[in-house]
């Protein structure tokens, strides 16, 4: 017999049934595991070599998933155990992940917020996580955080686009380098898309594979925050390097269903696409246990007892809403005697209390300023409804789960976004319609607490990290296990299988 075909046959050791495999694979170590192609039932077999003197690994179509072959020394035959065996896949490990943040991390708002919750998840789990981010930023307890190089001049977070971002992801990039060096990670996992660009050049020295986790167009954030002009020379050239950027990667997790539409219209290869959605962690967001630092807040606040309370929690920005939201609150209150509206978040709070002070809302539209995520939950205890008048269209939004989380009617602007997170159940009008924005609030200050439940539940179903982890291993171990299926799996390139 040649080399290159080898006979064997198996023996039901039961029922005495037999069945040949004829195949061409390489020769096997003392133990290889094989993934196949058809699988039999829990029983052991037997395995005849018909050439004593060839030692060859299965060819595809034997007929377990995951077997073992161990060399008898006595004669030609090799044992199956069926059920005791290991797979091609090494068994659930510690992963060690490198994720990469070119922003102030922590800055309570946002992407922030995602990469935080990520962070935890994972390592609830087990796995350590590593994170590369900007010299200026708030420590977290029990976050391995390691930042680049101190710029003395630089202190304030950086919000969105910016011309010092250059010379920061420089810094970041020799910082990353560096940990890449002494954390030997499985998988790195990138953060917008300076991170991407980063990762994917370390990811292709180190040949580890790459995550990118995509929050929503670069060139449409610039447009947003006034960075580039519109139609200009420059948002054709971001576009461009854009489009190459979302390709470094092995693999892209969009943040929400209006993410991956934009990439999916970019061209991007939809088998390279894996969705991750923003989630909640119903542990910390529990409306129950926030209601008595609700009541505080409202006190502190100045809010009498009884009066009504629309909460809004994020950035405040153009892109995001908030001159929207004070011309509707200018509307809004006279008709509405025992309403305030608290509008939490930065930057920009006084440039904005000083625009409701303007409109004569002053005393009934509250400006807290900046929230510590840790203080969110008792935050938005303290509202009745909650508002989301976001205006752009390529992002998440994040403050929306948190919202339903807390059980708070939402009313939001009518996005892809916004009607897949809410699932119908929220309020929604016409990015720039008042009147519309008006009508919501009045709608959502109707609903009763089977509603509010109805959104708590839906949370409960679809977006608790808890859950959504899972998905994000198994994006890591996809990668992983492709690149490693050589080293694991001495017999695997001979099968198409095992690939």
């Amino acid at each position: 017999m040649s080399r290159d075909s080898l006979s064997v046959t198996f023996v039901s050791l039961s029922s005495g049934r037999k069945t040949s495999v004829t195949g061409s694979p390489p020769p096997v170590s003392r133990a290889t595991w094989y993934p196949t192609d058809r699988v039999a039932g829990c029983e052991p077999l037997k395995a005849h070599w018909t050439s004593r003197d060839e030692r060859s690994s299965l060819a595809s179509g034997s007929l377990l998933d995951r077997v073992t072959l161990r060399q008898d020394s006595h004669d030609s035959s090799v044992t199956i155990g069926p059920m005791k065996t290991r797979s091609c896949t090494p068994p659930p490990r510690s992963l060690r992940i490198l994720m990469i943040a070119p922003t102030s991390f922590f800055a309570d708002y946002g992407c922030h917020v995602r990469i935080l919750e990520e962070i935890t998840a994972l390592q609830r789990m087990g796995h350590r996580v590593r994170l590369c981010t900007y010299h200026n930023g708030r420590n977290l307890p029990g976050i391995d955080i390691r930042r680049s190089v101190d710029v003395p001049w630089l202190k304030r977070a950086e919000v969105g686009s910016s011309r010092h971002k250059a010379y920061l992801d420089l810094a970041l990039f020799a910082e990353t380098l560096r940990q890449l060096v002494a954390f030997r990670p499985d998988v790195i996992h990138s953060h917008l898309h300076e991170g991407a660009l980063i990762g994917g050049v370390l990811g292709r020295l180190a040949r580890r594979p790459v995550v990118f986790d995509y929050q929503g167009s670069l060139t449409e954030e610039m447009l947003d925050h006034g960075f580039i002009r519109k139609h200009g020379l420059r948002e054709r050239f971001f576009r461009r390097i854009e489009r190459r950027i979302d390709r470094i990667a092995d693999s892209v997790v969009p943040s929400g269903v209006a993410a991956r539409r934009y990439l999916e219209c970019s061209g991007l290869d939809p088998s390279r696409i894996r969705d991750i959605p923003d989630a909640v962690d119903l542990a910390r967001f529990d409306p129950m246990a926030a209601s008595a630092g609700g009541r505080a807040i409202r006190e502190r606040l100045g809010i009498p007892p009884g009066a009504r309370v629309v909460v809004y929690l994020g950035l405040l920005a153009e892109y995001q809403g908030t001159s929207l939201l004070i011309d509707a609150a200018a509307s809004y209150l006279p008709r509405h005697p025992d309403v305030y509206f608290i509008v939490a978040g930065y930057p920009g709070a006084e440039i904005y209390a000083h625009r409701a002070k303007e409109r004569g809302i002053a005393d009934r539209v509250i400006f807290p300023g900046k929230i510590l995520y840790e203080d969110a939950p008792a935050l938005l205890a303290a509202g009745d409804i909650a508002i989301a008048p976001k205006l752009s269209t390529t992002e998440s939004n994040g403050k929306i789960f948190n919202y339903m989380a807390m059980e708070l009617p939402t009313v939001a602007t009518d996005t892809p976004t916004n009607r897949a997170i809410l699932g119908g159940l929220g309020h929604l009008f016409q990015p720039g319609d008042i009147d519309g924005l008006i009508a919501a609030l009045d709608a959502a200050f109707a609903d009763g607490s089977e509603a509010r439940a109805e959104l708590r539940e839906r949370i409960r179903a679809e977006f608790d990290w808890s859950q959504r982890v899972d998905d994000l291993l198994a994006v890591y171990q996809s990668l992983i296990s492709g690149q490693r299926a050589p080293e694991a799996c001495e017999a695997a390139p001979s099968s198409p299988s095992a690939r």
